[in-house]
């Protein structure tokens, strides 16, 4: 999908409908849209150590938000799977390193030399698991610019007042006498 994620409706409705769709067009397709039922299932059997506890700190966290929806279940479980994939990688490389040496015998001497070194290759690994454990995130909300676009901001008492006064039209201002007209 090219361009910007579309923002949700109920956000567009509040916002004031920016793109002047009009707010009964919107009211009815928020009703329209599909809605999971509330609550995400417990954690499934197979995710064990930090993908369980990531399942259980983002479950409660959702709730928190209001976005535990049941249909969400298995794109929470690739999240919590990506991060498990990524730490371990991170681990991997802590006690092995990031690069890895190609050993050759040299005919020479009879003696290993280094003749190649690569990056680890863990290290693709981990950064292809931070990047799918990012999308996740996004979807969720689980990410500070993803919490920031599902933000609704109302405005302040005084604000509509302010904002129905700049709205208006400007006023046209009559030449007085002894201004010259051209």
């Amino acid at each position: 999908m090219r361009g910007r994620k579309p923002k949700p409706t109920s956000q567009q409705i509040s916002e004031g409908d920016p793109r002047k769709l009009g707010v009964h067009r919107l009211e009815q397709k928020l009703e329209a849209e599909a809605k999971g039922s509330r609550g995400l299932p417990n954690c499934p059997a197979h995710l064990k150590g930090r993908a369980r506890k990531a399942w259980k700190t983002w479950s409660n966290e959702l709730e928190r938000m209001n976005l535990d929806c049941r249909p969400d279940a298995q794109m929470l479980e690739g999240a919590c799977v990506a991060y498990e994939a990524a730490v371990e990688c991170y681990e991997t490389i802590q006690k092995q390193g990031r690069l890895v040496a190609k050993r050759i015998l040299d005919p020479e001497t009879n003696k290993l030399i280094v003749s190649n070194i690569k990056p680890h290759p863990a290290v693709a690994q981990m950064n292809a698991a931070w990047m799918l454990l990012k999308a996740f995130c996004s979807e969720f909300g689980l990410s500070p610019v993803s919490r920031t676009r599902l933000a609704i901001d109302k405005p302040a008492e005084g604000d509509d007042e302010l904002l129905e006064l700049l709205s208006q039209p400007r006023e046209r201002k009559e030449p007085q006498s002894d201004e010259v007209i051209q």
